[in-house]
């Protein structure tokens, strides 16, 4: 596969954005019209220098800001929802292969829960405080070729992979053939995207390379022979995203707009089906 040549040719102009959160450099996002996916562009050569920061919350079990506080609060009833969504698919021997791990918070639920788990985070110091929950991360894929997992999770992590279509034929390989995968990703057809445009926090530019519609994500996994049999809504990102959206756009959080704009995208989101951020259900076909 080349991913490269299909999916950044015939690119147009969408918006050009800022990172926020390490650089303040910018970059240009672009509309792959045939996928109907935007693309970021380009791709520094140093990308893992753009992870190094306190404020990329992911990483770190941080509890010292307002924003850090109510992800972690929010973290831990997401915990539990994606925790049922696992159990539902009925699995074989309940082995998960839970992908961009960060912390480990969600594999820890999981062994709880009679899951045998597995796991990848490429950051060394998220994946030494993974060490202290017992839930022990490889830093690449690479290193379960040999292997096939009843569940493969990745919780808002395909945006960031370098070679997508590449990648996306990996996970089709490790998954047993009666397997489900499922993929978090942010929604750039949502409200929250619209209202925010170049603000709206989701973009994370250069960290985010591919910014995904639920077109693009059907378009993508057929082409493996893959299929979304269930798509379902986050939430709680649109209130969490606008909150840092605001950040952006007028350089302090106002806690009252951002709560409005999140509630406007989840109220319009029940006519479009276009949440902040969406989860993917897929199967092989």
């Amino acid at each position: 596969m080349n991913s490269k040549n299909e999916l950044y040719s015939n690119l147009k102009p969408f918006l050009n954005c800022k990172d926020f959160t390490v650089s303040g450099e910018s970059y240009k996002v672009m509309k792959n019209q045939e996928f109907e996916m935007l693309v970021t562009t380009p791709i520094p050569e140093n990308l893992e220098k753009y992870y190094k920061s306190e404020a990329y919350i992911s990483h770190t079990d941080a509890k010292k800001t307002l924003l850090d506080k109510v992800y972690q609060k929010v973290r831990n009833y997401t915990l539990q929802k994606k925790l049922q969504l696992i159990n539902s698919f009925n699995s074989e021997q309940n082995t998960l292969l839970d992908i961009g791990a960060g912390t480990g918070d969600f594999l820890a639920t999981c062994l709880q829960n009679n899951w045998k788990v597995f796991g990848v985070e490429p950051n060394l110091e998220a994946r030494n405080i993974a060490k202290e929950k017992n839930v022990f991360l490889q830093e690449k894929i690479d290193f379960f070729t040999e292997n096939k997992f009843d569940v493969i999770t990745l919780w808002h992590v395909l945006e960031h992979v370098e070679n997508l279509e590449e990648y996306i034929y990996k996970l089709k390989s490790l998954l047993k053939e009666n397997g489900t995968l499922v993929i978090a990703v942010p929604n750039f057809k949502s409200y929250d995207a619209t209202y925010y445009k170049e603000f709206w926090a989701a973009f994370d530019v250069p960290r985010h390379l591919w910014h995904f519609s639920q077109n693009s994500i059907h378009k993508l996994f057929s082409k493996v022979s893959m299929t979304v049999v269930n798509t379902l809504p986050m939430k709680f990102d649109a209130y969490y995203v606008s909150l840092l959206s605001e950040k952006y756009k007028k350089g302090k959080m106002n806690v009252f707009n951002s709560f409005w704009i999140g509630f406007l995208s989840n109220l319009k989101a029940r006519q479009s089906s276009e949440y902040s951020s969406l989860i993917y259900v897929l199967k092989n076909k």
